[in-house]
């Protein structure tokens, strides 16, 4: 068994070249397919050969290079495992190389290195095959386009990959080259530099990135690690010999010189054995590997033999410099380093450099078609005439046309011409204004709306004058007790001070709150009429607008003749205008229909004629010839920058002229009344706006004053009862029963006419129910029964007013008041707080003079 590595074959699979041939031809050929029927029989013939392990040349035309037919090639070492499909023939030519490769590597190993001419073979094929991996990693491989999807990439055609069998291919070649050395016996000093490249494979494998090693059998590694320390411990052990050597020589030729009993000349007895020592360890390392590798029995017995031989020379010169020389061992970074020589590179074979003198007089397959390079070429061209029509000409053309529409946007043209001369309508705005004011019957809507505001502000009105005249029948039922008797407490109108002020403060607000009504009606009075128009139909209301076309009574104006004199000057620069875009359409459809008779095939071919058998086209090739063929859109080009340039003057020209005629259509009386109208209708839009939006908060305002009052209302008369249910007895309790005097009988009708006496208690009303009333109101009830222990039943009522009164109170309300077009916000206070209770304020007997409160 070989000692050596050997690269198999990449297993591929049959594959129908016939439909795929054809279909390519009648593409992208040139040529009916028929022609070619030879041309395809031999590339399937030559195929199946190569499926079956027998390597093919590579005589495909390079134009069908882009076929588009599925290459299956299994990855190497795993002819189980599932192919690898790619739509390249580049991908077939690396397949092809690669079995190329391992042919040459098969051949070298097959060979018999036991005599010189084997050994030459053999490392003239391990040569053949490095080189063939350097032409496909170097000149193939870089061609191909890997796809998407990582699974479906091709690793063992990897640039590190190649790199690596490559270095392989050159350590056995030149392990090759030592076994020649050997077998010839040349000096232990020449063996030892033959250098081993094992080294550089280890690096190119261990090194590579993405990593590699998974790809190779699991004993290559160990068996070329095994390699790598073998050769290491043969080049020390060869050099170890050549020390002895050496020291042998210089004492036989240096005796006579020598005194007796100095060896300083045997010095190399000791640097024998540290190079032993080297090689020893060298070897034991290559020696371990191989073993744990389970690398090939051959390469494990051969490192075995090296190991015995190098511990048996170790053990004799220890012995001898021992007992004979006893030299000092020099340390291993003492010694010299064993210059390396190198005799193997990679080879490349000659069909694979100079094609033409391998096939001679061979046919090429698909010779008579396009050539890649030269197909590649018209494409190219193609490709760069169709970016110079779309970026020079079209583009050009559409940029120059949006120009020349953004700037008569801008002017309003030829738009304001044509308003001269027929109606232009109502604006789609003050419309659908006008659809919101008739839908919703806006007169109607502001009548009814300030109906309502009135009716509330008089109700408001009519519940606080009430609400003081509740207070003025307490005031004078205070100043008829004090009549009769003498009150602890303060009179009527010193208790209703704080009432009072709240009372015109609220009754300012509703002041203002008149005035801003007032404001709103005026404000409708105003603009009624405006509104009203709103709510015609557009035919109306069109009419009622004046009309900006110049009628022949208008046209003698003095303002209309220069209007229609600059009008006419617009209209000759637009028209100009109109020329320059007919000029640039035409200039388009003549560079289309040049660019769809372009074809420069023929051409193409005859300049590919001229180029040598089997020479690689390439697109470069034909660079001169797309640019003479791309000349000939130059006068596009020209003709396009001066259109540009006309459209250039022409532009600034109707933006000089439209200025006059601006200033000329400002001036004009009957464009100015159009204007006026206009913006009343859409004044009148937004002040119907604005008053709907003053009504809704004034309704709003009136509701919550309608509200709170009827709740102060509620509670005054609340207190009224309670206050009439209280006997004026128990404030008469320190006077003698007397009959009553005919006023206070008058005063308080269907009382008792005597009083009885009573003592003050004052504790007969709870506590707890005293301070749940306000203060002001406990004070009342305290001062009216301190001197009396009161009716049974005015706890009861007082209970249950309290009941009530807690029941009835809400949230705070808010009013809000638009007075004389300012807005004003009045947070009223809680229903429940001490500010808003009338039954804080203390009820005494009115002064001598009573006075109203109003």
């Amino acid at each position: 068994m070989s000692n050596l590595l050997t690269i198999p074959f990449k297993k591929t699979y049959t594959v129908d070249i016939k439909e795929a041939a054809r279909h390519y031809l009648y593409e992208f050929g040139g040529g009916h397919p028929d022609e070619f029927i030879e041309d395809t029989k031999l590339w399937q013939n030559l195929r199946e050969n190569g499926v079956g392990g027998v390597v093919h040349n590579d005589r495909i035309n390079s134009s069908l290079m882009s076929i588009g037919l599925e290459m299956p090639y299994a990855p190497v070492f795993q002819d189980k495992a599932v192919p690898i499909s790619l739509k390249s023939l580049v991908f077939e030519r690396c397949g092809v190389l690669f079995n190329l490769a391992s042919l040459y590597s098969q051949l070298a190993t097959s060979e018999d290195r036991s005599t010189t001419e084997g050994i030459k073979r053999a490392s003239a094929n391990y040569q053949h095959a490095a080189g063939v991996l350097s032409f496909l990693r170097i000149s193939v491989a870089p061609k191909l386009i890997l796809p998407s999807d990582e699974e479906q990439i091709p690793r063992d055609i990897a640039e590190s990959f190649l790199s690596a069998l490559e270095q392989l291919m050159l350590a056995q070649a030149q392990e090759c080259s030592w076994q020649m050395a050997k077998l010839n016996q040349y000096k232990n000093g020449l063996i030892a530099k033959v250098s081993s490249l094992y080294q550089a494979t280890t690096h190119a494998i261990r090194g590579a990135t993405p990593p590699i090693t998974d790809i190779f059998p699991a004993n290559w590694l160990p068996h070329i690690e095994s390699k790598v320390h073998h050769f290491s411990a043969v080049s020390k052990y060869r050099k170890s010999m050549d020390e002895i050597e050496a020291s042998r020589y210089l004492v036989s030729h240096s005796g006579s010189l020598v005194p007796d009993g100095d060896y300083n000349l045997t010095f190399r007895y000791g640097v024998e054995i540290a190079r032993l020592l080297e090689a020893h360890e060298e070897a034991k390392k290559a020696y371990e590997i191989a073993r744990r590798g389970r690398i090939a029995p051959s390469v494990l017995q051969d490192v075995q033999s090296l190991l015995e031989i190098v511990q048996k020379d170790l053990h004799r010169a220890e012995r001898d410099n021992d007992l004979i020389y006893h030299q000092d061992v020099p340390a291993p970074s003492a010694l010299v380093p064993i210059a390396q020589t190198n005799l193997v590179s990679s080879v490349v074979p000659i069909g694979l450099s100079n094609p033409a003198s391998f096939i001679e007089g061979g046919r090429v397959i698909f010779g008579d078609l396009v050539g890649w390079g030269a197909n590649e070429a018209i494409n190219i061209y193609n490709d760069r005439r169709r970016n110079l029509i779309k970026e020079k000409i079209l583009d050009t053309s559409n940029e120059l046309q949006d120009t020349a529409d953004e700037t008569l946007r801008r002017l309003n043209l030829p738009a304001a011409l044509e308003a001269l001369e027929r109606p232009i309508g109502l604006p789609p705005s003050l419309l659908r204004k006008a659809e919101e004011v008739r839908l919703e019957d806006g007169p109607k809507k502001v009548e009814l709306s300030l109906e309502d505001v009135q009716r509330l502000a008089q109700q408001d009105q009519a519940i606080l004058d009430e609400a003081m005249d509740i207070l003025d029948n307490e005031a004078s039922e205070d100043e008829a007790a004090r009549k009769l008797t003498t009150l602890d407490r303060l009179p009527s109108y010193q208790a209703n001070i704080d009432l009072v002020a709240k009372e015109k403060r609220y009754r300012s607000i509703l002041v203002e709150a008149a005035a801003s009504d007032e404001t709103v009606r005026q404000k409708w009075d105003e603009w009624e009429q405006s509104i009203v128009e709103l709510t015609w139909s557009e035919e109306d209301l069109e009419s009622s607008i004046p009309s900006s076309t110049i009628t022949s009574s208008t046209a003698t104006t003095p303002q209309g003749r220069e209007t229609q004199s600059h009008a006419r000057a617009l209209r000759v620069q637009i028209e100009s205008l109109d020329d320059v875009h007919r000029a640039r359409e035409q200039l388009v459809r003549r560079a289309r229909a040049l660019e769809a008779a372009d074809d420069i095939r023929e051409r193409v071919m005859r300049v590919a004629g001229g180029f040598a058998r089997l020479t690689e086209v390439t697109p470069a090739m034909f660079e001169d010839l797309s640019d003479e063929e791309l000349a000939k859109y130059d006068k596009f080009l020209v003709e396009m920058n001066e259109i540009g340039q006309r459209q250039g003057a022409v532009l600034a020209e109707i933006q000089r002229r439209n200025e006059p005629f601006l200033q000329s259509r400002k001036d004009d009386p009957i464009v100015k009344e159009r204007e006026y109208a206009l913006q009343s209708l859409d004044l009148a839009y937004h002040k119907y706006r604005e008053i709907t939006r003053n009504l809704e908060e004034g309704l709003k305002f009136k509701e919550a004053c309608r509200n709170w009052s009827r709740a102060r209302n509620q509670q005054i008369h609340s207190l009224r009862r309670s206050l009439q249910n209280m006997s004026l007895d128990s404030n008469l309790g320190k006077l003698p029963a007397s009959p009553m005097p005919k006023e206070a009988a008058e005063a308080y009708p269907g009382s008792d006419h005597t009083a009885q006496p009573r003592a003050p208690s004052g504790g007969e009303l709870d506590a707890n129910r005293q301070s749940d009333l306000p203060s002001s109101t406990s004070q009342l009830h305290h001062e009216r029964t301190r001197s009396t222990s009161g009716p049974d039943d005015l706890r009861g009522i007082l209970q249950q007013e309290r009941q009530q009164r807690f029941e009835k109170e809400t949230a705070t309300p808010t009013i809000a008041s638009k007075h004389r077009g300012q807005s004003t916000r009045i947070d009223l206070p809680p229903l429940g707080s001490s500010e808003w209770e009338f039954e804080d304020i203390k009820l005494p007997p009115p002064p001598p003079t009573p006075k109203r409160r109003h």
